[in-house]
């Protein structure tokens, strides 16, 4: 059962809620959405004052080292922060990178990415590639490397992973992805079934939010929906998505795909928790418990 804090913010993102939107209402008004995100995760998105942050040109690709106190220096969190490609940066995501750096007791390399419209695919993902190659790079061991992100983030978590592989890049230890968006088709049965349960990821928006990424582009390139790729030889995933979420089937689906490869996958479905409910941990306790999970499998699999 959810907690009173969980209850309490569910009501409260219903009534912010901003109803249905589409590609057409969207295409002009991409500055007022990153506005709108930055003002609604202002709250959560501080990170603790002991917290230090570096900022680094990470191969090309602007990031920051956010690093909790007494962290091991030789292990490392690449984090892809969330927001349809389009919204969101390291600064609105930085409060719970700076959380799951202590959770894993390592050192967090945030990276703000390149965005669409101004940067469609696959823009992102040779970001994300190259930011890899740099911590190699640098001296760190792909042992000590792990990758997370959340929403298109936790989805771009999964194509930077393929990417390296099909690349031939020595592949990191471990990766997480966060309520991951892997299908930019939006085909899951939980976009339809779980509408009136999710107040963070409306269908008509999100599928707004993969044209502008897109553009011309095949939406079922595997390193655009890794649903539709071959996940053979990738390493240990955490896979955390709510059981309210539209994104629902993004996630059991990926996770199906790479058990069938042979992938050693753990799903956890979080039951009432909303899309990334970790970015409300100074709010409510299961983003908390969540984070400490994502902590503990990441020092397992870097140690």
């Amino acid at each position: 059962m959810a907690s009173p804090e969980s209850k309490k913010l569910l009501d409260l993102l219903w009534k912010n809620y901003p109803g249905p939107s589409n590609y057409e209402q969207m295409k002009d008004k991409v500055d007022k959405m990153r506005a709108n995100f930055v003002q609604a995760t202002k709250s959560f998105a501080t990170p603790p004052a002991d917290t230090r942050i570096e900022p680094v040109d990470a191969g090309g690709v602007p990031a920051e080292w956010v690093c909790a106190p007494d962290v091991d220096e030789d292990r490392v969190l690449l984090y892809l922060h969330g927001g349809g490609y389009v919204i969101g940066s390291i600064h609105t995501h930085k409060g719970l990178i700076a959380g799951l750096s202590a959770a894993a007791h390592c050192r967090a390399l945030a990276l703000d990415y390149r965005l669409a419209p101004e940067h469609r695919y696959p823009a992102a993902v040779d970001d994300a590639v190259a930011a890899y190659r740099w911590l190699l790079d640098a001296g760190f061991s792909p042992s000590r490397i792990a990758i997370a992100g959340d929403s298109a983030g936790g989805g771009l978590t999964l194509a930077t992973l393929v990417a390296l592989r099909e690349a031939g890049d020595p592949l990191p230890a471990a990766a997480v992805p966060i309520s991951p968006w892997t299908d930019l088709e939006g085909t899951g049965d939980s976009m339809k079934t779980h509408v009136d349960k999710d107040p963070m990821v409306e269908p008509g928006g999100l599928l707004g939010m993969a044209r502008l990424y897109l553009g011309d582009a095949d939406p079922r390139q595997p390193t655009a929906s890794p649903l539709h790729a071959d996940l053979t030889g990738l390493p240990p995933l955490l896979i955390q998505v709510g059981e309210l979420e539209t994104l629902l089937d993004d996630a059991t689906r990926i996770a199906a795909s790479a058990q069938k490869r042979g992938v050693a996958v753990t799903l956890e479905v979080w039951p009432e928790m909303v899309h990334v409910w970790h970015l409300f941990a100074p709010m409510v306790p299961e983003g908390r418990d969540a984070i400490a999970r994502i902590g503990a499998f990441l020092k397992q699999h870097t140690t």
